[in-house]
This record gives C-alpha cells, structure tokens and sequence, in this order.
C-alpha cells in the first residue's frame, strides 16, 4: 500500500488522479487510526469534528511518501479530517501557496495542533508568513489569532536570514495580545517572544525587557506571559548558548 500511496502521489493536472491519491490516503489514515489515539488528542486538547486517531509520527511517515504535491494538498484540506488536513503541512508547496489560501485554511483552525503544525512546517517557509503575523494577530478568533504568534516562533526558529528589524517589528504586537486571558492565545505569545530571545544577544536583551515589562502589569494574564518568558530567558543556559554562538 505504501508503494501505490507514493505512486499515486506524481504530481498531475489530472483532477481524478488527485482524487484517488486522496482515497488511498483517507484509507492509509483509517487503518492507522485508533481509538486510543482519540482518546490522547482529547487529553491533550486537540479538539476535531472528523479524526481517525493517528499518531503524529505515522502522519509523517506517510507524507514523506507523499512528497510535495500542492494539488493533492488543497484536495486533502477540503476533506475535513484532521489527518489530512495536518499531512497538508508536509504535502503543501511552500512555493504555490497563495497568501488567500493561508487566510482561508487559518479560518478554518479549530484546534492548537494544526494551527502550529502547518505554522512550523508549511506557512514559514514562505515569505509571506511575514505579512500574515502581522494580520492575523488581529484576528478575534483564539486559533486565529494564536497562528500569528505560532507563525511569529516557527519564523524566529526557521528564519536564519531574517534581520533583527523584523523581530522588533513583531514584538510591537505583542503588549496588545498578551492581555488576552485565552489559553491558546496567552500560550502562543510566550511562545513567540521566548523564541525571539532565543536568537541572539541583542533579541535576548530586547525580548527579556518586554517580558519584565509584561511582569509588573497590572494585568492578571499579562503578567503569566511576561512571567513565563522570563523563567526561560533568565536561564543561564540560554545566554552561554548565544554567546557561544557570537563568539
């Protein structure tokens, strides 16, 4: 089966073709879904109307075989499976992917698991991603908004070209967020700014002076953020690395 899966994943502007890739990979995810991995998403808060119940090293697997097919990407997001919409992380071309396509499947977020999967493995690898931080940090709705700042830390961990401008840029938004008491949201802010102080010496200093303000807040979840990025920043470990790193 693996081998029809990685046949059947050549590329073609033949739409039937797409929609047999996409029945044998529903199959592949059904078979390799279970009852107890169900049950661990629900643990673990990841919340879907339509899940097999795969586990995430599994998903991998097969979208390795899959390889990059943009085509096969949109089809499997228009499932509705939560399998299939994460394999799109893995499947999509970062190169084909359009900045209306990103704004419609983030609508469509309904829980932390695929926001910051296709965050980390798809939407930062564009350079679009850079705008979409920026735009969807004012969305209302919490896996929306939360993509703005998952986006925020995958760039801050992926993007070794980007200047220090652009992080500071980013930052800006982060005192208007950080008061929202959300879980996901006040979460995917820590997120964001402990991964921007993770990049250098000048970032750690500027995202270490943001959490002590965030702190003294009078701001009950303010303060959880700026607290919580501060017991990771503060760690000696952290600043060896970096100046390990600039020496």
């Amino acid at each position: 089966m693996a081998r029809a899966i990685r046949k059947a994943a050549v590329a073609t502007a033949d739409p039937r073709d797409v929609d047999a890739q996409v029945r044998l990979a529903l199959a592949w995810l059904e078979r390799h879904g279970s009852k107890k991995n169900r049950d661990g998403m629900a643990r673990y808060g990841i919340v879907a109307k339509k899940a097999y119940g795969v586990s995430m090293a599994t998903m991998q697997t097969l979208g390795r075989r899959l390889g990059r097919d943009h085509a096969l990407a949109r089809a499997l997001w228009r499932t509705g499976w939560y399998e299939a919409r994460m394999l799109v992380s893995f499947v999509g071309d970062p190169a084909r992917l359009t900045a209306a396509e990103m704004d419609r499947w983030c609508r469509d977020f309904d829980n932390w698991a695929i926001c910051d999967t296709l965050c980390f493995h798809l939407f930062d690898k564009t350079p679009l991603g850079w705008a979409k931080v920026g735009q969807w940090a004012g969305r209302k709705p919490e896996f929306e908004k939360r993509a703005a700042f998952a986006l925020l830390a995958a760039l801050a961990l992926h993007d070794k070209t980007a200047p220090d401008s652009r992080y500071l840029t980013a930052m800006r938004l982060i005192p208007g967020v950080a008061t929202d008491e959300r879980n996901f949201v006040k979460k995917g802010v820590s997120w964001a700014l402990r991964s921007i102080g993770h990049r250098n010496l000048a970032l750690l200093t500027a995202a270490s002076d943001l959490a002590a303000t965030l702190a003294r807040s009078d701001d009950a979840t303010a303060r959880w953020v700026g607290k919580d990025v501060l017991r990771d920043l503060t760690r000696p470990a952290i600043r060896q690395r970096l100046e390990r790193r600039r020496r």
